[in-house]
């Protein structure tokens, strides 16, 4: 039995988010029955983590077990061939039996994208979240320093989430300035709850439009009150960039 570990790309515009759901389209089942097109075996594909609807993948890793004799070189040749166009498998490696895409994971980062124009775009409306009241960059870097190191992130989960923990580490969070009109916001830490990275996302653009204070960030964490942090932007703008391993455990 080999396993097979995938890093994949996908715009998640048309998706009901990765987990299957019966007569809704999603990134795991379609996924799924390209490999069965391939390999003639139905598996089962686990992810680092479920994204959901609307939310894009710029570095997704699942694994899935299989009996195939495909050279590993052609796997995602073979894959993408009978994939929608917005999904890819950018490359397939064979691991050790142990690996798990969800279990191995030591960090993720994602990225939230605004467009901070004052009309937008109409190309990149799937893509990004549009907030046309000027942000102040200057008080948004402040703010997100706070969100490093590891909190009881409670003031910023959603409900309807399994978590046994709130508790989380963030070990980088930046403001990155793009082109003219474009700010992203990356976070990379060991996990992150439900809706923990937009609902920060939207408490940073409550700072950048003076509604909160960059220094009030830290009584916020510490209230663990969820109406006291911003609201949850929409799905759109959001990335999951890339996902870390320890080497040897693959």
């Amino acid at each position: 039995m080999r396993n097979i570990k995938l890093t994949i790309e996908y715009d998640g515009k048309e998706f009901h988010g990765w987990q299957k759901q019966p007569n809704k389209l999603n990134i795991q089942g379609t996924i799924e029955k390209a490999i069965e097109q391939i390999t003639g075996e139905q598996v089962e594909l686990t992810a680092s983590g479920r994204t959901d609807r609307g939310v894009h993948a710029l570095g997704q890793v699942a694994n899935f077990k299989t009996n195939s004799n495909i050279p590993i070189e052609k796997f995602a040749i073979a894959i993408n061939s009978n994939l929608k166009k917005s999904i890819i498998i950018q490359s397939a490696e064979e691991v050790e039996e142990t690996f798990h895409s969800r279990l191995s994971c030591k960090r993720k980062t994602y990225r939230y994208i605004i467009n901070n124009s004052k009309l937008g775009t109409a190309i990149y409306r799937n893509l990004e979240t549009h907030i046309p009241m000027k942000l102040d960059l200057d008080k948004m870097k402040q703010a997100i320093q706070y969100f490093i190191g590891e909190h009881d992130f409670k003031a910023f989960r959603a409900s309807g989430t399994s978590a046994k923990s709130s508790v989380r580490r963030i070990d980088q969070a930046e403001i990155i300035e793009k082109d003219k009109d474009r700010i992203w916001i990356e976070l990379t830490g060991n996990g992150f709850l439900y809706n923990m990275v937009r609902i920060i996302a939207g408490t940073l653009v409550e700072v950048g439009l003076g509604n909160i204070q960059p220094e009030e960030i830290p009584s916020i964490i510490e209230d663990k009150k969820r109406e006291r942090a911003g609201k949850t932007l929409p799905p759109q703008g959001l990335y999951l960039v890339r996902v870390e391993y320890e080497r040897a455990t693959f």
